[in-house]
């Protein structure tokens, strides 16, 4: 482990619920726009599935973009994270298509129609990425997108060249690399 690894907390962990606090505050807005970042992907209707959501710095959004007709299934592992969404959707008026799911992506109650899949700086922290990615991708409906964005700072080009290599793998189809500030990112389509 090299001196950037330590000074950017790279390595094996779950960001704690504690410090998702830090991401969701008004002065990101300046460089990561989420409405910015999400219109180009979003019609309102649409099933959409956020991965590690965090206290819902992007689902929030996600729920004004699709609408009373569409939905957000929110995946975490931490019950602290999907309860703050929770209550974040509630005084917002947006809970109503909220799904929060406690799991992981390969669970029966998943969706298999997604229209699209977002997954922001959180897949770094899984251990085996091309197994989550796959049930992942079973989530999706043909045509379904997925956008992959990982921090800069913390995430090497190497580890993320791996992370492309095994969406991939899986059958996914690289269309984009978008431009987001302070990360990598690439969407992908599922034939």
């Amino acid at each position: 482990m090299g001196i950037l690894d330590v000074i950017f907390v790279r390595g094996k962990h779950v960001c704690p619920w504690w410090l998702c606090k830090s991401f969701d505050n008004p002065l990101r807005r300046l460089f990561q726009d989420p409405e910015k970042i999400l219109e180009p992907h979003i019609k309102a209707g649409f099933t959409v599935i956020d991965v590690g959501p965090g206290m819902g710095y992007f689902t929030i959004p996600l729920l004004r973009l699709v609408g009373s007709g569409g939905k957000v299934v929110a995946l975490d592992i931490q019950k602290r994270m999907l309860d703050a969404l929770r209550q974040r959707a509630e005084r917002a008026g947006l809970s109503g298509n909220l799904i929060t799911h406690l799991g992981k992506p390969g669970d029966p109650a998943m969706p298999n129609d997604a229209d699209f899949i977002l997954i922001f700086w959180m897949i770094h922290e899984v251990p085996d990425q091309q197994a989550f990615l796959a049930d992942l991708k079973d989530c999706l409906r043909a045509g379904g997108r997925m956008l992959i964005v990982e921090p800069r700072l913390h995430v090497s080009t190497a580890k993320f060249k791996s992370t492309l290599d095994a969406a991939e793998r899986v059958g996914l189809t690289l269309a984009d690399r978008p431009g987001i500030s302070l990360s990598r990112s690439a969407l992908f389509t599922k034939d």
